[in-house]
């Protein structure tokens, strides 16, 4: 049974998200603070997603985010549900590593398959290793479905959504340039608005590729221009 944390400061959706997602075969639990957000998460042997409201009495969502990536990684989904609907909150959210970003007017049916498309790339498999004799052949690949990209030696390295669509626009233009101003336009921002919170996330990603893979990243910044994969990339 999967175990999702429901995080929110008003107790009828609380108690609804927690009675719905009980009655779909989830292990619930509630916590109505930060505070009671982060006893659970250090009381729980496993929460596979988390629902976090952002505006919470003892403390802002965007700073449970980081603490739920640096200790759990990308074990944990992590879906905002908020009443904050604004673009920029939604890139705030999204380039922080939430794995989706939902505004509080959605359906329990809409929230409820956000967690499932969530928690299938949470319970993803690792792919299983590929020999040395066909790392240089099998380059990168890019699993679309299960957000995961694998490094040539085998490695699985778990995405957020935000970095998946990166490298999903990287791998269809292969040997090309993917400008600062396409990057932001997948995003539904400009170019002037968004270079700051592109090159955070390509940093971050860069890190993440290199401290699972022990490779080097083959995220290329061509300056002034925008950034390209330098290497063989398939998207599946």
């Amino acid at each position: 049974m999967q175990t999702i944390l429901v995080v929110e400061d008003e107790p009828s959706l609380r108690t609804d998200l927690v009675h719905y997602l009980a009655a779909k075969g989830y292990a619930a639990h509630a916590a109505a603070t930060a505070t009671e957000c982060r006893g659970a998460l250090g009381g729980l042997d496993q929460v596979d997603a988390v629902l976090l409201d952002l505006a919470l009495p003892d403390g802002d969502g965007h700073t449970l985010l980081a603490e739920i990536r640096q200790a759990r990684g990308l074990s944990c989904g992590v879906i905002i549900l908020t009443a904050f609907g604004e673009a920029e909150d939604r890139v705030r959210g999204l380039d922080g590593g939430a794995d989706a970003y939902l505004v509080k007017r959605a359906s329990l049916r809409e929230i409820e398959a956000t967690l499932v498309s969530v928690l299938r790339r949470v319970s993803a498999p690792p792919p299983a290793a590929v020999h040395d004799g066909q790392a240089a052949a099998a380059g990168w690949v890019l699993d679309t479905a299960n957000w995961m990209l694998t490094a040539p030696g085998g490695q699985g390295i778990k995405l957020t959504g935000m970095e998946l669509n990166f490298l999903a626009l990287l791998a269809a233009n292969p040997g090309q340039v993917c400008t600062r101003g396409a990057i932001a336009e997948a995003r539904g921002r400009t170019a002037q608005s968004d270079d700051r919170n592109i090159d955070a996330m390509v940093n971050r990603l860069r890190r993440k590729i290199e401290g699972l893979s022990g490779l080097e990243a083959p995220i290329r910044v061509i300056y002034g221009s925008g950034y390209t994969f330098a290497g063989p990339l398939t998207a599946l």
